[in-house]
Order: C-alpha cells, then structure tokens, then sequence
C-alpha cells in the first residue's frame, strides 16, 4: 500500500518542485497547474479519508525523495537538520564529540576518534559501537543517529557504547572542532614539500597557501599536493587553489547549462604563490568533483603531473536552493568542463540501462581534447593520471571486502591483539595477512562477479530455450572455474589489501596524522611522484 501511494504523489510532487525552483518550464504553464491541482486535490483526499492515521509529513518526505531518485543522487532535498550541518561541512568548523562516524540501522559506529578532542580524551577508539547517546537508544531514533552527538560547546553527552562484547558508559563534554582543508603537510626530503588538501571548504585555498609558503621557507623547490580521498566542495575554492600554482585571468572551468545564466567561466583573479615550482598532483577514484577541477586544470594548462588512478568523474554542479521553512535542495544545474574543454562526468543518470542504472561511457566513445603544450587528454570518465599507479585501482574482489567493512572489522581485531610502537619499521606480516583470509572465509564473505552474473542470466534464458540441458555441463565447469577464482583473488590482491589494512591500523594507533607520517617513506604513489620530480628530464617529457 505503501509503495501505491508513492508512485500516486511522485508524478504531482515531482511538477510542484519544478515549478518552485525554475522558470525553464514556463511555456508549461497550463500542464503544471493541472498537475499542482491534482497533486494538491490528492493529497487533501488522502489525509482526509485514508482508513488509517497519515502523517502528512512523512508523505511528503516520501514522495520528494521517491522523484529525486530518479535524477541524479546530487540533487537532493535538505530539512532544517541537513541545512545545518551542510552549513557546517562548508565552514570547518562543528560542534560535537570529535569523531568521525558511520550510522548504521541500530547503532553509531566510531570510524576515528580525531586526536585530542573530547572523544579521544573520553577514551573511545575505532571501532566502537555506540547504542545509546543520553537516554535515547540509536534503534529507536528515525533519524539520523549522528545528530544526537552534537550539541553546545560545554554540554554533556552520556554514551553507551559496545566495545568486544563489553558494554560502556561515558560522558563527554561536547566542545568546538576546527575542521581542517589541509590536515597534514611536511618535507619529504630536503627539497620536496608534501601537502594534503582533504576538502574544499571556505579555508581550503588559504590553508594550502600557508602549508606551501611554511615549507619553502623550509627549503622545498617542489612539491606534491594530494588529492586522494577529497570528495570536493566549493567550485570558488577549486578555482582559487589553481591560482596558488598559475597566472591571474587564467581559465580554470567552464559551466554549461540549459538555463543561460548559470552559464558562466571562472578564471583566476589573484596573484599566484608560484608558477614555476615543479609539481605532482595526486589523485585517486575517490577524487571527485573539485578535486577534479583542480587536477584537471592544471593538467590542461601542463602545470603539474597527474600521478595515480583515474578520478571519480563527477562532472555534475549543484547550486542550493532555499525552500520553504528553513529546508533547502541542492539541484543540479549544469556540467562543468576543464580548460581544454573535456567534461569528465562519468555516469550518465539520463540515459538509464534496461535495470534503471545510471550508464558509464565507453572508452572507445572518449573524445580527445589538447592540453596547452598538445598532449592528448579525454573526456567520459574522470581526470586520467598522467603516470597511472596500477596497483592503486581497486579491484571488483578489494571493493567488495571494503563495502563489507572487512578491512576496518580486522583492523579493530588485530588493535585488541597486538601491540605497535614504532611507526618507521610496521609492517603487516604474512601471518598476518593469513589471520586476515580466515577472518573474510568465516565472515561468510561472497560477491558476485560480474561474469558470474552474466552467466547466471544465460541459464535462466537457456531454460526459457529449452537449451538448459544442452549447456549444462559447461555451465557447472565455469560456474566451478569462477569459485576457483574467487578463492584465489583475496590472495592475487594481496598488494593491495595489504596497503589499505596497514592504512586502517596505522591510524588505530597513530591518527591520521601518523598515516600520514607513514605515507611519506611508505606510500607508492608518493614515491613515484618523487621519483618524477627528482628527475627533471622525465618531468618535462611527460608534460611535452
């Protein structure tokens, strides 16, 4: 019944929003006031005479999310909660317990305590689960859980939590968090600055200067930016941290639009920090949005090397939009395109696939565009590195395990079992590595490979056929050859696995900030983005 009255508001609710939020459907005028009148002779109906109580409210929730699924997942709708702490996440700055956290259905899960705020001090670690937050249990609550944690700076919060079977209360005394663009920078080696940028908020550009002024003045002559894992921000950022590196009135992205006045052109408008440093940025599938046009530009405008794997590709910009009652929505309003005018957006969420899944382009369908110096570089799926880190492109079976949360579960285990102290010299084991296969085989982990589904929809229409029989024989030797692989691939992507459970329990105990300490002599994107830079003939080559 539930689901009858979703499909019964979305069509109505899907023109009331258009009508509220632009004016390209003008020329539509009559069709949406007759969709506003059903819609609104609809929804009267079902409140007033529905055989059990409604709640209008939750209706109308339903129905807006049920039509922005059939967008694209950027344009979303906010209520006064999510206005807030959008405002927040632009800002840096909150007010809560000082850890990152994952809500599932029936509890908080801490993913990182973040050093010497109050959830540290309180003693929580990774890892533990939260169930109760003052009187309220997390099962219990409809909303967002996390929610529950912030609060004033100076009140207190009582948290339950489970830790090992034990359960745990604490009380925390809620304080202010500066949440930082640019966590961690320091020297590599006597003359290469290091520079994490995590995101681009209000303070993302004028972070990543002071961190690269600090280390000049310590001696650095080049420099690698890493933009692994930021998933964007503010567009007015992006444009401003490619300025620190180019000239001002320089051309950074391009926004295209079927509404003409959110077609527009950002260039640069400030004096740089330095044109001539030598440079690699680093980016990763998790590089999305401004981390793109960031990468992307500099790129285009053969300013830096690309190190890494190929980006996100979330080519799609949002703008907000203040409704009614303090909500707001974020819409999609246009594409944006790098200098050389590549988009790199790599889902196409308008031209679905027979199952309603957004469709990527395929390579053959790339287009090639000119860099300033006449490289080639191509649109339809993210910024391609200039020099890829195979190994770093995570694999279907290393995705899997990491949506399961295999990796951080293990990573709990082995903090409980095992002592580190010495940053420099850890290193995970092949024991370890062989405790780590036996956790997923008793996890009772499996994934379905793609091929794997494949086949299994070619017998359905073999049974269909009446050929079931006739090819089942070679369907019980690859459906056997595919379990083989399966057992084996945990094992063929040892490399990889290796490098994202060392990056867990690092932080477990060193914080990100040691990660990142570790990173610097460890990491193998880092150190092929050094061996780039320590090699000027192979720089200038690559951006020739």
């Amino acid at each position: 019944m539930k689901t009858l009255l979703q499909k019964k508001i979305v069509i109505p609710a899907i023109a009331l929003l258009i009508f509220f939020s632009t004016t390209a459907f003008k020329n539509d005028f009559f069709e949406i006031a007759k969709q506003i009148e059903i819609f609104t002779t609809l929804f009267k109906e079902i409140n007033m005479n529905y055989v059990d109580d409604t709640n209008p409210g939750d209706l109308m929730d339903t129905a807006i999310k049920s039509m922005l699924d059939d967008l694209d997942p950027y344009t979303q709708f906010y209520n006064e909660q999510d206005v807030e702490a959008s405002r927040i996440n632009n800002a840096g700055d909150y007010t809560g317990i000082g850890a990152k956290v994952l809500t599932l259905e029936d509890k908080l899960v801490i993913v990182e305590p973040y050093q010497g705020y109050a959830a540290d001090k309180a003693g929580l670690k990774a890892g533990d689960e939260i169930i109760k937050v003052d009187k309220i249990s997390v099962a219990d609550f409809k909303d967002d859980a996390a929610n529950l944690l912030q609060g004033a700076a100076g009140t207190e919060v009582a948290v339950t939590y489970k830790r090992q079977g034990k359960t745990a209360t604490v009380s925390i005394i809620r304080e202010s968090l500066e949440i930082k663009a640019v966590p961690y920078y320091n020297m590599i080696d006597t003359h290469t600055g290091y520079v994490v940028l995590r995101k681009f908020n209000q303070k993302a550009s004028a972070e990543t200067i002071s961190a690269i002024k600090a280390l000049k003045n310590q001696g650095a002559t080049q420099l690698i930016l890493d933009l692994r894992g930021n998933p964007g921000g503010l567009l007015s950022e992006a444009v401003n941290v490619t300025n620190i590196f180019v000239p001002k009135d320089q051309l950074v992205v391009t926004t295209k639009s079927k509404v003409k006045k959110y077609n527009k052109t950002y260039y640069t408008q400030r004096e740089p920090v330095d044109t001539q440093m030598p440079l690699v940025v680093l980016i990763n599938g998790k590089s999305a949005s401004a981390s793109e046009i960031v990468s992307g530009a500099l790129q285009d405008m053969d300013r830096a090397v690309v190190v890494g794997t190929r980006s996100f590709g979330k080519g799609l910009v949002q703008r907000p939009k203040a409704l009614t009652y303090g909500t707001q929505m974020k819409i999609t309003i246009s594409r944006y395109y790098t200098p050389s005018g590549r988009c790199i957006q790599a889902l196409d969420y308008w031209n679905r696939d027979e199952n309603g899944k957004a469709t990527r382009t395929k390579q053959e369908n790339y287009n090639a565009f000119k860099t300033k110096n006449g490289r080639n570089v191509y649109d339809g799926g993210g910024v391609e590195p200039d020099v890829e880190v195979e190994f770093s492109k995570h694999t279907p079976v290393t995705k899997a395990i990491s949506t399961e949360n295999l990796i951080f579960n293990f990573a709990t285990e082995y903090y409980y079992n095992n002592k580190v102290e010495d940053l420099k010299t850890f290193e995970l084991s092949n024991a370890d590595f062989k405790n780590f296969k036996n956790y997923v085989k008793k996890s009772g982990f499996n994934f379905e490979t793609k091929t794997e589904k494949a086949l299994n929809e070619a017998i359905l229409v073999a049974k269909e056929e009446a050929l079931d029989n006739v090819i089942a024989s070679d369907f019980k030797d690859l459906t056997q050859t595919l379990e083989a692989y399966k057992t084996m691939a945990i094992e063929e992507n040892k490399t990889q696995l290796n490098a994202l459970l060392t990056d867990e329990i690092i932080k477990r105990y060193f914080y990100s900030e040691g990660l990142y300490t570790y990173y610097t002599s460890h990491n193998s994107e880092i150190k092929k983005a050094l061996s780039i830079l320590n090699n000027p003939t192979q720089y200038a080559s690559i951006l020739r």
